[in-house]
């Protein structure tokens, strides 16, 4: 049996340390190198001269991580894939930062990720990259000589081609994708942008199943939309600890619904026109003003890059707005919160929530989605309500769909989802619960690795 070679940016990996730090995604991978006595190369967060790979065995999965100097955390991390990939990918022209530095420090840490860990790559491992921080390894790793089946993910969107060539050696780095054998994305929407780009750039060619031929390369790109540990998250709504936060909500609340949010701090999560959204519902609806309010859980991230510290301080001053303008002296209409929480503690949130509000600008997939309908109580579920720009979307087509660029679109949403009788709340989220529960992350990685497996 070959084995599963993991590479991404950071790694996820339990350690004896924090032996429970892991979401849905580091379960299906842990799982899988577990299975296939794999290892998880990456950056080990930490700055310092590169060395040796460093490794750490803990629950039968090994992990390998290298420190990156002060350097080429400022170029390649902050720099190149947060605030030249980050920006552009998620569709935000205006906020995207093109420095030849950051160029530079990107393709020079791929290359030392190849050169480090090349060696330690056996001849029938099978190699899986993740994300837009390593587009460049697999042709690192090809012109190092290695012949072994490579496929990479893209958790992130795929932009239109006109977007994509605003980007300095554009092609370059799409060129850099042809030296995979399989390539993924998360809906069908970001493949054929792909598509696109490949026909009217490149001049190649789009076959069946999949397969794109660029000169004397085909390779196979499919769509394979990530899931959530779905069993695990299911279990999770009915935990002890997640029942104590359903009646701590449910008491605080005092009879009023709950609607909420949760997002990493982050321009591309829409906080801002949620924020405005809400507002516009409180505006025009003031004999409703004591009967709901929004919880919304964000936590910072990124906190040296520019544009991540502007969208804290204009949601600092919103959330006070919106609470000077409306609130009364027995009710607060938004609380906002800027730390995390347990996945337990997250999961009786979601289940005491009448309305989960997902409105990402422009999401890969979004997996609070996900989260939010796996955690309802079948007998009574909540409404979800979600931009028609998250990935997630195409999948879960029982929930409210909006523009969230629109205030009105999220208001009028927002009272209808709080009407909504019981019967129609049960029939919109029983197949999305279904699809929830059948395409988890168990089922996106087996997709992902067969397909690299017949390649």
């Amino acid at each position: 049996m070959s084995r599963l070679i993991v590479i991404s940016n950071r790694v996820s990996v339990p350690t004896a340390e924090q032996p429970g730090a892991q979401g849905g995604l580091a379960v299906a991978l842990t799982a899988a190198l577990r299975e296939a006595d794999g290892i998880w190369f990456g950056w080990s967060g930490e700055t310092g001269e590169t060395g040796d790979l460093k490794f750490e065995t803990y629950d039968g999965v090994t992990s390998a991580t290298i420190d990156l100097p002060e350097q080429d955390v400022e170029e390649y991390y902050d720099g190149y894939a947060n605030r030249t990939l980050w920006p552009l990918f998620h569709y935000r022209l205006g906020l995207t930062e093109f420095e030849r530095d950051f160029q530079g420090g990107y393709e020079r840490v791929n290359r030392v990720f190849g050169e480090v860990i090349g060696p330690h790559i056996l001849p029938d491992d099978l190699i899986w990259v993740h994300d837009y921080h390593m587009i460049p390894l697999g042709w690192v790793l090809r012109q190092r000589g290695l012949t072994n089946r490579l496929g990479f993910f893209l958790h992130i969107p795929w932009p239109p081609t006109r977007l994509l060539t605003a980007l300095p050696e554009h092609r370059r780095l799409v060129e850099a994708l042809f030296a995979y054998d399989v390539v993924g994305f998360q809906t069908d929407e970001w493949l054929e942008t792909f598509h696109d780009y490949v026909v009217r750039e490149m001049g190649g060619s789009i076959g069946e199943d999949g397969h794109i031929t660029v000169g004397g390369r085909t390779i196979r790109a499919i769509a394979c939309p990530i899931g959530i540990d779905a069993q695990e998250f299911i279990a999770s709504a009915s935990s002890p600890g997640a029942m104590a936060t359903h009646a701590r909500m449910v008491e605080s609340s005092i009879g009023r619904s709950l609607i909420v949010g949760v997002d990493r701090l982050d321009y591309s999560k829409g906080l801002e026109e949620r924020f405005n959204g809400y507002q516009r519902y409180l505006e025009t609806r003031p004999d409703a003003h004591s009967n709901v309010y929004l919880l919304q859980v964000a936590p910072p991230s990124r906190g040296t890059v520019q544009s991540y510290q502007d969208i804290r301080a204009q949601l600092d001053a919103l959330s006070g707005r919106i609470n000077g303008a409306f609130a009364d002296i027995d009710w607060v209409p938004l609380r906002y919160v800027n730390q995390g929480f347990p996945r337990d503690v997250l999961a009786g949130v979601y289940r005491a929530a009448r309305i989960g509000l997902v409105t990402p600008l422009r999401d890969g997939m979004n997996l609070v989605a996900k989260e939010y309908v796996a955690a309802q109580d079948p007998e009574n579920p909540g409404v979800l309500i979600l931009s028609q720009f998250a990935g997630a979307a195409a999948q879960l087509d029982g929930a409210l769909l909006v523009n969230p660029y629109s205030p009105d679109d999220i208001a009028d949403a927002i009272e209808r989802a709080l009407l909504m009788s019981r019967e129609e709340r049960i029939a919109r989220w029983k197949p999305m619960f279904q699809n929830v529960r059948d395409q988890d992350v168990v089922w996106w990685r087996k997709r992902f690795t067969d397909s690299l497996m017949n390649a």
